[in-house]
């Protein structure tokens, strides 16, 4: 296994873990009150929501799709 292969493991999963506290952030209370009367997620919701779904993105490429 190569290194860069190993590199998208390890993003796949960080990145799979941030979508998944990203999701939790958005069903919170506080969260679906902030929706609710401006239109959009906090700041912090939102970057782990990018940022999350950019590194399971890198990471399924490099595990998936280099060589």
């Amino acid at each position: 296994m190569g290194s860069s292969k190993l590199i998208g493991i390890v993003m796949l999963v960080v990145g799979i873990i941030l979508l998944y506290f990203g999701y939790q952030s958005t069903q919170s209370v506080g969260n679906q009150l902030t929706e609710a009367v401006s239109g959009r997620f906090t700041d912090e919701t939102m970057w782990y929501l990018i940022g999350g779904a950019a590194i399971t993105v890198a990471g399924a490429f490099l595990t998936f799709l280099k060589k």
